[in-house]
């Protein structure tokens, strides 16, 4: 599980969240929904201690993350797994030598146990027989999925969606979401996935929050989102401009 309580960022004097609190229980998906630049990939950047809060906390698993080690934070972060907006790949290596990054860093595996893990890993996000491809050799759905293999490689509790279908043309976007919720179903993992994409938001999450002004304004399944009457949560998931 994770816990946030009275979470407070700010930038050069301006206020990102302003006491954000959400629970998200472990073995479901929380989708988070809002604007652009209300701060839900800076929320994402808190779950992993990436950025340290002005004030409030962060739990994961009961283990608060203010004040934490700098060891037990590492150790923390091999428990999560990250699907970044743009894949994130490295241009110079292979699909192979991305995926198994973290395997050959974190971990005392062979090459041939890197490799099998690899291939595995590959073959559940549908991209087997890949493994000596370039990023450049891609589409952009064929570059996340290979992102999704590497948020999954070192077997993590968390998986951390940042904007999973943007910039995908809505065939993709669908085949992006049905491979999240099978891989959610298939693994019971813990996810956490920061969208606008209402379509993603219901077909993924087992629960949606919206941000809105630094803080979560609503959170519930996504009938109850539907049904909120909440006039800025409505305006949201209609996209209207007033």
């Amino acid at each position: 599980m994770i816990e946030v309580a009275g979470l407070r960022k700010s930038f050069g004097g301006k206020k990102v969240l302003d006491g954000v609190d959400l629970t998200i229980e472990a073995g479901r998906t929380m989708v988070v929904i809002g604007r652009s630049g209300c701060g839900k990939s800076v929320l994402l950047k808190h779950l992993v201690g990436l950025v340290a809060p002005d004030s409030g906390s962060v739990r994961v698993d009961g283990e608060e993350l203010s004040g934490i080690r700098k060891r037990d934070l590492y150790a923390l972060r091999r428990r999560f797994g990250v699907l970044f907006q743009g894949a994130a790949l490295f241009d110079s290596m292979t699909v192979a030598g991305n995926v198994g990054l973290g395997l050959r860093q974190h971990t005392g595996l062979s090459e041939d146990e890197v490799a099998a893990a690899v291939r595995h890993k590959l073959e559940m996000v549908g991209m087997a027989g890949t493994e000596l491809l370039m990023p450049a050799e891609l589409s952009g759905g064929m570059k996340k999925r290979v992102g999704l293999a590497r948020a999954l490689a070192m077997d993590p509790s968390y998986v951390l969606y940042d904007e999973p279908t943007t910039g995908l043309d809505p065939i993709m976007a669908d085949k992006i979401n049905d491979l999240i919720a099978g891989l959610q179903q298939r693994l019971s993992l813990t996810s956490v996935v920061v969208t606008h994409d209402m379509v993603s938001a219901n077909r993924i999450g087992d629960r949606i929050a919206m941000l809105h002004q630094g803080r979560i304004i609503f959170c519930g399944t996504p009938e109850q989102v539907a049904a909120c009457p909440d006039e800025r949560v409505q305006q949201f998931i209609r996209g209207e401009a007033d």
